[in-house]
């Protein structure tokens, strides 16, 4: 997972993500996954969140423009996609040197 550099997620951000784990009964990794955001980051909101210290968290980081937060997205999507390619390769490969059976 590409992570979104050093920055800030707005406290909106956080409290939404915290109530995806405590309300909307997902795991901590899945939230992460949908998010792009770490497991650990999504877990410390959720302690935060719980214990109403939640506006506390992130102050010294400095806020993301659009900008980096797209460009972050698209760099996880485009690791993905190669990762999926490397994949395929492979299986292309590993088929291409399996004998036919049943080819006469």
């Amino acid at each position: 997972m590409e992570r979104i550099p050093n920055g800030k997620y707005t406290k909106e951000f956080r409290e939404e993500a915290a109530k995806l784990v405590i309300d909307g009964g997902l795991s901590i990794p899945e939230v992460g996954k949908r998010l792009s955001v770490p497991p650990s980051s999504i877990g410390n909101w959720v302690k935060a969140y719980k214990n109403g210290k939640l506006g506390e968290v992130g102050k010294k980081h400095r806020i993301l423009s659009e900008g980096e937060m797209e460009l972050a997205r698209l760099k996880r999507e485009l690791a993905e996609v190669k990762m999926e390619r490397d994949i395929l390769k492979k299986a292309a490969a590993y088929f291409a040197k399996e004998p036919q059976r049943g080819a006469r």
